[in-house]
């Protein structure tokens, strides 16, 4: 029995490490560029709705949604990025996605352009995000995927979506 054990560590320890697994991404578009998200953050995809505004929210939010029961804060992710909001149209959705900050789980709708399709990228694929002259900020992208001889914007949700608090509040916070 000992001997096969020994045999089994040996063989573990000489095999080959197995390459990363890919891993899969949501693809989008935003603006005529293509985005990606990675699939474990994204809850579903829903049809654009009517949204209910919500005074003193900033620029970047759409307003809420009710999503079975819970109120969604939705996302315009082309403001966000400083870009002119996106126009609704037949392929506007809106994807919900679930992050984690401070250590609490929230759900989050976000409007784009079109969902495109999921796709597996692989780990060897990626590269890291631009030094500069990428049109969103630096912190927002977790890289760039290569897909057919393209680059897919890996975005990096959490970061998105950081911040956004903080900027409400001020927006909220009177004048001293």
């Amino acid at each position: 029995m000992n001997q096969l054990i020994q045999n089994r560590a040996r063989a573990a320890a000489s095999a080959v490490p197995a390459a990363p697994a890919p891993t899969q991404y949501l693809t989008f578009t935003l603006g005529g560029e293509t985005f990606a998200i990675g699939i474990l953050g994204v809850k579903e995809i829903i049809e654009y709705t009517s949204l209910t505004d919500v005074p003193m929210m900033s620029d970047c939010i759409r307003g809420v949604i009710n999503l079975r029961g819970s109120v969604v804060t939705v996302m315009d992710l082309s403001v966000r990025f400083g870009r002119p909001s996106t126009p609704v149209t037949k392929r506007t959705c809106i994807i919900i996605v679930e992050i984690e900050e401070d250590g609490e789980r929230q759900v989050i709708g976000v409007v784009v352009d079109a969902v495109n399709a999921v796709l597996e990228i692989a780990a060897s694929d990626i590269e890291p995000p631009p030094a500069f002259g990428a049109h969103i900020r630096n912190d927002y992208i977790a890289g760039m995927g290569k897909i057919n001889g393209r680059f897919v914007i890996l975005l990096e949700i959490g970061q998105v979506f950081a911040g956004l608090q903080t900027d409400d509040a001020a927006l909220a916070a009177p004048d001293q």
